[in-house]
């Protein structure tokens, strides 16, 4: 019967209207026999789309998160640029060799004023050298090791620093006050001619700190009748519980160098933990 039929198709009557009539009926089971296959080629594709979708969701959620941190770290890399830029820029009127230096940690306590630098002996820190930020003067190192030194900042109760007046050249020392930030300029007969706002500056007469570097401002100017000397509060210049980066100062004096090495002239006291 198939070979009739194949033979009358190729003769001069196909049967055009029995294939027909026979596809017609054979499509509902052609139907049913590739549905399932079908579906479960609908059902894979869904479940493969939706894991696909789902790695790339947490692929640019982690993306957008790494994006976040970095632009994050860009931020606080922008700020410490711009904090460098002023160190450097302010280290462009020291005529003497400087070398930048990280605070690690500081301690405001009542009774020390110290702050921790990540240079030691290793990159040539020696005992006695003045610490700038980028307004003033900070303070000295009083200890070193081969990895980190520490700082006694101005404003310690044990630091004492000869200085002078700006506008007028009158001298005298400006001793720390601890938790206040603050500085007291001793020694001040009543008829001095100091005013607020006066700018204090290092006067070299130590034999550490080199002549002209800004230490303070005057903020305020008593005079009390049981006290035989003017009351001189000055705040320093230099952002003691903010700076991140400070400058450690060569001078060009040899001499001072040496006499920072060998005086015994600074000898802070222990103070109980």
């Amino acid at each position: 019967m198939a070979l009739a039929l194949i033979i009358a198709d190729y003769s001069e009557q196909p049967l055009e209207w029995l294939r027909t009539a026979l596809s017609v009926l054979t499509y509902p089971l052609q139907f049913a026999t590739d549905r399932p296959t079908q579906m479960v080629r609908e059902v894979r594709a869904r479940f493969v789309n939706q894991q696909r979708l789902r790695d790339e969701n947490i692929d640019l959620q982690r993306e957008n998160l790494l994006l976040k941190a970095r632009l994050q770290q860009f931020d606080a890399l922008e700020a410490e640029n711009a904090r460098l830029r002023e160190l450097l820029g302010s280290s462009l009127d020291v005529s003497d060799r400087v070398l930048i230096a990280e605070v690690m940690a500081i301690d405001l306590a009542p009774y020390r004023q110290q702050v921790m630098l990540n240079k030691g002996s290793n990159a040539g820190v020696f005992v006695g050298q003045p610490v700038l930020d980028a307004r003033a003067v900070m303070g000295q190192v009083i200890r070193v090791t081969p990895f980190y030194s520490i700082v006694l900042l101005i404003t310690d109760p044990d630091h004492a620093l000869p200085v002078e007046i700006s506008r007028t050249g009158f001298r005298t020392i400006a001793a720390g006050r601890g938790p206040n930030l603050d500085l007291e300029l001793l020694y001040i007969p009543k008829n001095a001619d100091v005013q607020v706002g006066d700018l204090v500056l290092t006067s070299g007469m130590d034999g550490r700190f080199p002549t002209g570097y800004p230490v303070a401002r005057i903020k305020t100017v008593r005079h009390d009748p049981d006290n035989p000397f003017t009351t001189v509060i000055a705040e320093p210049t230099a952002r003691l519980d903010r700076s991140r980066e400070v400058l450690l100062v060569w001078s060009q004096n040899e001499s001072l160098r040496a006499q920072a090495l060998t005086a015994e002239a600074f000898k802070p006291r222990e103070i109980p933990k």
